[in-house]
């Protein structure tokens, strides 16, 4: 038979079978798998490797993804609580807010600020030489100012760490016109206070801020550790001005333009 008869010739035993083999071919209808017959594109292919003669699946191939539930923290009692805030507070070294402590111990927010104030209450009840207080934003244990003097001779040993007349004038330019740049600060106090101000920097009162628009001068403003070693909680609570100038502050003013 000339091989361009083998394409002429009816099925064998009709459609379902080859007519090479005479047996159900792969992929036809007598072998039980949709979609036979059909040509490359069209018969599904590409689905689930793209093997023909694979019977097609409605919806989303993969395997199903497990979700993992979270279980939430157990709630600890006021006795635990108490106790985990306190060993907190023992070690940090910096004021630490309501909503940190929180987040670390798992616990309801609400249930933080009562607790820390009960544990501020119980320590000034019983005496301690050391109290719980709200400074710059958060919590922090602090010694009792009756025993400054003896935590003082301990801690300095002697030693001077006292700022100087200019850098606490500089100090107390940029605490109230924060943020403020050099050029701002040296013309309020009528000097140069570049050296003044990296001492401040350096110790921690005074850090930058961003700079001005205008000029793209560096801004100043002061620090957290400013807050706590004043005992503020922000500096809107800093003492006004204007009992502290002079009743010819306007004359002043006018002079030195």
């Amino acid at each position: 038979m000339a091989p361009e008869d083998l394409g002429s010739e009816p099925p064998l035993q009709g459609p379902n079978f080859s007519k090479i083999s005479g047996e159900p071919g792969v992929g036809e209808p007598g072998a039980g798998e949709p979609g036979a017959g059909e040509p490359a594109g069209e018969s599904g292919a590409g689905e689930l490797g793209g093997a023909r003669g694979v019977p097609r699946r409605d919806g989303p191939v993969g395997r199903r993804r497990v979700t993992a539930v979270t279980q939430p923290a157990p709630e600890l009692s006021d006795a635990e609580l108490r106790g985990a805030l306190e060993a907190i507070l023992l070690v940090v070294d910096e004021p630490v807010s309501e909503l940190v402590l929180a987040q670390v111990l798992e616990q309801p927010a609400e249930r933080i600020g009562p607790m820390l104030d009960e544990i501020a209450a119980g320590y000034t009840a019983a005496g301690h030489g050391f109290e719980l207080r709200r400074a710059a934003g958060g919590w922090r244990l602090y010694t009792r100012p009756e025993y400054a003097t003896y935590v003082e001779r301990f801690v300095l040993d002697g030693q001077s760490v006292r700022l100087t007349q200019a850098a606490l004038e500089t100090l107390a330019v940029v605490a109230y016109k924060q943020p403020v740049t050099r050029s701002r600060i040296s013309a309020i106090r009528g000097v140069n206070c570049d050296g003044v101000i990296r001492t401040l920097v350096t110790r921690g009162l005074v850090e930058e801020c961003g700079t001005e628009p205008d000029s793209g001068a560096f801004l100043y403003q002061t620090t957290t550790l400013f807050l706590e070693k004043l005992g503020l909680n922000t500096v809107d609570e800093l003492p006004p001005l204007a009992p502290f100038l002079p009743d010819d502050v306007e004359e002043l003013a006018d002079a030195t333009r």
